[in-house]
């Protein structure tokens, strides 16, 4: 890569809370606070051929590191909507004999944009 090129990892996402957070202590003693969020797709410009299923919705995998995003992340709950501010990471792990790997965002920052409505 020569000087004149630029790296630019960053990932700004709206959607909703899929489920609450789950957090884990890793091997190396750090806390991973774990969530899904779930983003509509833009409708397609054009119908895709009969019997064609094209996915409405993306899923992706976020976790936090840092102690604002994680404290953030805790109080969320599923079908909040938030908007999630990071870089895109794929992180490796062992999974009993196998290796196994994600694509995930690491949030830098996160807010909660609506609470979800609840039904009493």
């Amino acid at each position: 890569m020569s000087e004149d090129e630029q790296v630019l990892n960053e990932v700004a996402l709206v959607g909703r809370v899929s489920a609450a957070a789950e957090e884990r202590v890793l091997p190396s003693g750090d806390v991973l606070l774990s969530w899904r969020v779930v983003i509509d797709r833009p409708p397609a410009r054009k119908a895709p051929p009969a019997g064609v299923r094209v996915p409405t919705q993306d899923t992706v995998h976020c976790v936090a590191f840092a102690a604002g995003p994680r404290r953030v992340a805790k109080a969320l709950e599923p079908g909040d909507v938030v908007r999630v501010d990071g870089a895109l990471r794929r992180r490796f792990w062992r999974a009993g004999a196998a290796a196994a790997s994600r694509t995930e965002v690491e949030v830098a920052s996160l807010k909660r944009l609506v609470r979800a409505q609840t039904s009493r």
